[in-house]
This record gives C-alpha cells, sequence and structure tokens, in this order.
C-alpha cells in the first residue's frame, strides 16, 4: 500500500505547545504513548492534523516506562526491535548491548520522541476513561481521570498488548508486613534485596530475567512456579563496533527484508521436517540454534516444529536435555522442566543464567501444583507444606493480554453499545484493526492481528503506515467514516481461527487464548498466519477500496452512501 512519503526528518505541519483545555477538538486523538502512540503521533502530524496522545503514566515510553523490574530487556535483539522509518535514527543511535536492557530502551524512545518534537503533543498522567461515538456529529467525545474531555474524529489505541497487568488475587495480599511488587509497577526508585528473604511468583518471561538479578542481591530467593517455561539462552553481550558499522552499512536492506518477513525477523527459513532429519542431524541442529541465541532460534531449524506434535516433541526433549545438564539437582531440573504443553505454544523465554540460579544453595523452588499457594500472611506466604517467611513479594504474574487495555476503557460504538458487550464472547474486528460499529476507531497490536507473535516494532509500523494512509485516503475523498462490516470481522475472526488450528497453539491453556483469566473468553488471540501475509492482505483491502469496511460522507450531518460494500 502507498502511503505519503514526507521525510521523518522534515518539521511537522502543526503542533501544539499546551495541553488541550476541557472541550478542545482535535483531528485526531491517540490512547498511549508507547513505541506505537509515538510512531502514530509522527504519521498523524505528518498528514497535517491536529493530534495529541493522552499517556496515563507520568512519563513516557509504554511497557519499557512501566516494566523496570531488574533484569527487564528486549527479547528481540536491539538492532531489530527498534523503528525503521527513519534511516538517519538508524545511523545515529548506538545500541549497546546485543539485547538491551529497559533503561537503554527506554533512552531511545526518549530519543525519538525529542528528535520529532513528539513531547509537546504528549499530555502524562492522563487516562482515557470513556470513549463515545456521537453519530449525529461524526466524532468521539472522550472523558479522562483528570476531568478533561475533547472530541476527535479519530481515535487510535495504541494502549499495548501486554500493559493490563494480571494480579493473582491471592486471599491476604494486603495483610503482608513486607513491600509487594509487580513486575509490571515497579518503583522508579528500585527496590534493595540485599540481605532479604524474597520470593517471586510466576516463571513467565518477567519472572525469568528477574530471578537471577535478584538471587545476586537476596540473603534467599524462593521461586513458585506453577507452569515452567521453555527458557533459551540468550546470549547477550556487548556489541563490537566494528559489528555496529557493518550493520548500518546495510541496514536499509536489513530494514526491507524485515519488513517482507513472516515474524519481523531475518533468516533463512526451514526446507525440511524435523521428522525427515535421522536424530544426530536434528541434534546438531538444535545445539547450532541453542548456541545461537535467538527466541525463536529453535523454530528456525525445520518447518513443523509448530505444527506437528511429534516433530516438536524433538525440540521440547532437547530443552529439557539441557536443563538436565544444567541443573545440579535432578528432583529441580525435572520440576524446571515444561511436559504439559509443546514447546513455543506458550511463549518461551530469553534467559541469562535462569537455569544456573537453582544451583545456588540460597534459591529454592515451590511447585504450586503440588503445593499450592493457600493465603499470604503478616509472614509471608503459607503453602501446605508450611510458611515461608519473606520481607519482599515480587509478582510476575502477567497481563490481560490484547484485550485488556481496550476493555479498561468504556467504549460506546453506534447505538450506545459498548466494546465490551460487542466482545462478550471473544474479540471482532476486521484485520485486527478496527470493529463494527466504532467507526474511525482503530487499534494498533490489537487482538487477532500479528502482534505478539511477531517483533512488534515491526507489526506496529505496519498497522499505524496502514492506519494513517487510510484517514489520508478518507481526507483526500471528502469522506467522514470508516467502520468494518459485520460480515466481514466475522469472515476475518474465522480466518484467524482457522489459520491458528492449523497449529499447536490453540490447544493449550495459554494467555494466547486468554486461559490466564478467569472468566475470559476462550478465543486464540492472534493471527498466526505471519506478518508477511498479514500485510499483503491489509495492501489488498486498501488498493480495493478498502474492502470490507464502509466508507461513507455525511451531508448536514447526515452519513451519506457507502461507497465501498463489505468485501473480504
Amino acid at each position: 500500500m502507498s502511503r505519503p512519503r514526507i521525510s521523518p526528518t522534515s518539521a511537522p505541519t502543526t503542533s501544539r505547545s499546551r495541553p488541550p483545555a476541557d472541550g478542545d477538538r482535535f483531528d485526531a486523538v491517540v490512547v498511549g504513548a508507547g513505541l506505537s502512540g509515538l510512531y502514530q503521533l509522527h504519521r498523524l502530524r505528518e498528514l497535517g492534523l491536529t493530534a495529541v496522545a493522552f499517556e496515563a503514566a507520568d512519563d513516557i515510553g509504554g511497557t519499557w516506562y512501566r516494566n523496570r523490574y531488574p533484569g527487564a530487556r528486549c527479547d528481540i535483539e536491539s538492532t531489530s526491535y527498534s523503528y525503521s522509518f527513519s534511516p538517519e535514527l538508524d545511523q545515529e543511535w548506538e545500541w549497546r548491548e546485543r539485547y538491551a536492557a529497559q533503561p537503554e530502551i527506554l533512552r531511545y524512545v526518549h530519543h525519538v520522541a525529542d528528535r520529532f518534537g513528539l513531547r509537546r503533543d504528549v499530555v502524562l498522567g492522563t487516562r482515557v476513561t470513556r470513549a463515545a461515538y456521537d453519530g449525529d456529529r461524526h466524532l468521539w467525545r472522550l472523558s479522562t481521570d483528570t476531568g478533561r474531555a475533547v472530541t476527535a474524529r479519530f481515535v487510535v489505541l495504541t494502549t499495548g498488548c501486554m500493559s493490563v497487568p494480571k494480579d493473582p488475587a491471592i486471599p491476604g495480599t494486603d495483610s503482608f508486613a513486607g513491600a509487594v511488587h509487580h513486575t509490571a509497577r515497579w518503583p522508579q526508585e528500585g527496590v534493595s534485596f540485599a540481605g532479604k528473604q524474597v520470593a517471586v511468583i510466576g516463571t513467565g518471561c518477567s519472572g525469568v530475567q528477574a530471578v537471577p538479578v535478584i538471587a545476586e542481591e537476596a540473603a534467599a530467593l524462593t521461586v513458585f512456579q506453577r507452569t515452567p517455561a521453555y527458557v533459551l539462552p540468550a546470549r547477550n553481550r556487548p556489541l563490537r563496533e566494528a559489528e555496529r558499522a557493518a550493520l548500518k552499512a546495510r541496514y536499509p536492506e536489513f530494514r526491507q527484508a524485515q519488513r517482507l518477513s513472516r515474524s519481523g525477523t531475518v533468516f533463512t527459513p526451514p526446507a525440511r521436517s524435523a521428522l525427515e532429519a535421522d536424530e544426530a542431524e536434528r541434534t546438531a541442529a538444535y545445539e547450532a540454534a541453542w548456541d545461537e541465541g535467538f527466541l525463536n532460534g529453535l523454530l528456525r531449524t525445520y518447518t513443523d516444529i509448530l505444527t506437528d506434535e511429534k516433530a516438536n516433541e524433538t525440540v521440547a526433549e532437547f530443552v529439557r536435555s539441557k536443563i538436565r545438564s544444567i541443573v545440579t539437582d535432578p528432583a529441580t531440573a525435572e520440576l524446571l522442566s515444561p511436559r504439559t504443553f509443546p514447546f513455543a505454544t506458550k511463549r518461551p523465554c530469553l534467559g541469562t543464567g535462569y537455569y544456573e540460579a537453582y544451583n545456588l544453595p540460597h534459591v529454592a523452588l515451590v511447585d504450586l501444583r503440588a503445593t499450592p499457594i493457600e493465603r499470604i500472611t503478616p509472614r509471608g506466604i503459607r503453602t501446605p507444606d508450611g510458611e515461608h517467611d519473606l520481607d519482599v513479594i515480587v509478582l510476575a504474574t502477567g497481563f490481560d493480554a490484547l484485550t485488556g487495555s481496550q476493555s479498561a476503557i468504556d467504549i460506546l460504538g453506534r447505538g450506545g453499545v459498548t466494546l465490551r458487550e460487542r466482545w462478550a464472547d471473544g474479540p471482532r474486528n476486521h484485520l485486527g484493526l478496527v470493529s463494527a460499529g466504532f467507526p474511525n476507531l482503530f487499534t494498533v497490536l490489537g487482538p487477532l492481528s500479528p502482534s505478539v507473535l511477531t517483533n512488534i516494532t515491526v507489526a506496529l509500523e505496519q498497522q499505524v503506515e496502514w492506519i494513517t494512509g487510510c484517514i489520508a485516503h478518507l481526507l483526500g475523498n471528502g469522506l467522514t467514516e470508516i467502520d468494518a462490516t459485520v460480515s466481514a470481522e466475522a469472515d476475518w475472526g474465522e480466518r484467524v481461527a482457522e489459520t491458528a488450528a492449523r497449529t499447536l497453539y490453540p490447544a493449550v491453556d495459554s494467555w494466547y487464548t486468554g486461559a490466564n483469566v478467569p472468566g475470559k473468553p476462550r478465543v486464540f488471540l492472534a493471527y498466526a498466519g505471519g506478518l508477511d501475509r498479514y500485510r499483503e492482505e491489509c495492501e489488498a483491502v486498501a488498493r480495493g477500496g478498502y474492502t470490507g469496511f464502509v466508507l461513507s460522507s455525511s451531508a448536514g450531518g447526515r452519513p451519506g452512501a457507502a461507497v465501498s460494500g463489505p468485501g473480504r
């Protein structure tokens, strides 16, 4: 799809230097000022629109502002996990590590915001609580927790796919005499564990990153695990000057390859089934992937790791053998070995020293399936085996992924129907972008898009650029609204489900399916067909005049005739 090619270093057409006053009207409102929100704001300003971004936190950065727990870092290589829209930015920024830690990523986000003058259009410490569509005036009315109200023709939700923390709802939490911290709400001033008895509840990606770092400082660390994760070595290290220079020399080609790739990462795809190779060949391939230190390294080895249970088991057993070789206590190694779900059907983790931490004499592992937490007491955590005395409890209990941040806002569409009502049985939208009955309301990295199955920086740029091109099309053709058709969103939902059904993903209880949140509809929440195919789908829809959407104009305040039918 073609989009306006405005130099990323040019000055914005319009800007605002003050916070919006109550009742201000904008062309567009962006909700959230993380990586997605900042890029969307940048693109909207290039169109010459008045735009503002509301951010609930006290500073920009989104995920990388809130998640500052010990060990927090990206699990896609820094040089790939970054914006691609500005060649100048690629050349001027120097990444220090192969996998950047949270402070470095946040510095990068701040640099981007300052370089493109985005801060003046971001209102911090302001949460959008309600968005109601005014069908007579064809605009959205937004309310905030500060009491400020604004209106806008277009609203873009860049609220994050992993931004609503999931609290474990353990009885007695409020009674604990020590400190309780969630990894996604970490204090800015940090937390000292020196000389303290510490518990970490949860062994997903946040827990895996935090455990080794906390273990270095704490007097004693107890990890409470319900389900073990497949943890792959990150092989993190400082980047050498020569390799940074080499990448900068080929960044244009690399960025184009990222955009055309299946997952937003560049590699040669496999050509053979794991079952076609003998055991020695498979083991050699898995050893090489293990040593390379990529999140999807083992998935790059053979074609059927995510589609064939027998092929998947060859990888799963390889990882379990690695755990047994690292963890010295056989019983602990077995507890850390996943056996209840296929490899990568829950998000794998990249770790540094995770399994090695369990060899330390002051680190203990509690199996919550055998001895579940009964309650938190003033002194610590009680299980059927007794009470664990603690000073600090760290909750690494995950998120209400993909739909949580949208459901947290009271969104009312046509006729006062809420998005929560429309999504009561699971999310519905077309292309993961627009839900029927909610015109001019777009979502970036939302449900039923590739999002969490890809390098999200590449995915967010694609979606932001599609949304920007769509808005430009509406404005350029005197159109007022775009809305998804019910038939198109039903068709898209079926295709997302059918694509997932060809993999091992849907049969597993995970946050991919919403199974980690009690009462949440069980739906596979991401498009598993690949970012390359998704990009083609979106571009085809745009080329066809936005098929699957209704585009309308207004005359005298009334919608005009549809100019695009309900095609696929």
